[in-house]
């Protein structure tokens, strides 16, 4: 039995990789923005799978003091995260910006789980199994001064952009926790989700292909192997990336941009 957190898991592939972890029996930790809609989910998760083992925290991932404060949490509740999956992600959004002036995109799909994940480890002195990190098909080239909010974008670019950082810092994280499996992963392109419904009107795939997938990376002893790689589950293999992940010179520029923003 793990203890495994997903983040954004009150609604689409989230919600439905809870469930299904859930009635593997392990212990699962949903997270949510809203704390009404988290208890719903957790007391229906509980009541449907009848695993007890399930908690929830709520936190705004547009929010680094709410993300700082999240880790603290899990870290004072559980005593071991064995599986941390970074599920949430926005793409279209009420604000563009966050407080800081952040783009959401680049806010909540890369800077969010880039300090989550390293609050973690370091609260849990390295020790998480795995690490799965949501990317995407779109993926598209950083601009260091869009991740700063010096630069407009629209939200498809900023999106693919936020998924491409998460891509390259997902690389170099797998070469600095060598005892952990860290894959990142497209779960698939256009599931029916609420968020690709609003975003594009349409679907190609349902929604469980991309559940699916993360319950298995999770929790299969098969894809033990796959840390430092890019899973594409539009393939259903793993696959390669957009070049500017194997790009050293470019990873180590975007991650001195974004220690110095999530220090801010």
């Amino acid at each position: 039995m793990k203890t495994i957190l997903i983040t954004g898991s009150t609604d689409g592939i989230g919600k439905l990789t809870a469930f299904s972890l859930a009635t593997y029996g392990h212990r699962v930790i949903i997270h949510g923005r809203n704390k009404a809609k988290l208890e719903n989910v957790i007391f229906e998760i509980r009541n449907k799978t009848g695993n007890q083992k399930i908690q929830g925290f709520t936190a705004d991932l547009s929010n680094i003091e709410n993300i700082r404060s999240l880790a603290e949490e899990i870290y004072n509740s559980e005593d071991s995260i064995d599986v941390l999956i970074n599920n949430a992600g926005v793409y279209m959004t009420n604000e563009s910006k966050n407080a800081q002036g952040l783009d959401m995109r680049f806010m909540v799909n890369y800077l969010a789980p880039y300090l989550l994940t390293n609050h973690l480890l370091n609260l849990y002195q390295g020790k998480i199994e795995r690490i799965i990190n949501l990317s995407s098909a779109a993926q598209s080239p950083v601009s260091l001064k869009a991740l700063q909010g010096e630069e407009n974008l629209p939200e498809s670019e900023a999106y693919a952009q936020s998924k491409l950082a998460l891509t390259m810092w997902s690389f170099q994280l797998a070469e600095k926790v060598i005892e952990t499996t860290v894959i990142a992963v497209n779960p698939g392109s256009l599931l029916n989700t609420n968020m690709v419904k609003k975003a594009f009107g349409k679907h190609w795939s349902p929604a469980d292909k991309g559940s699916q997938i993360l319950v298995n990376l999770a929790n299969s002893d098969k894809y033990k192997s796959g840390t430092s790689k890019y899973f594409d589950n539009d393939k259903e293999a793993f696959g390669a990336a957009h070049a500017d992940a194997y790009n050293k010179p470019r990873i180590e520029d975007l991650l001195k941009v974004t220690e110095r923003l999530v220090k801010s």
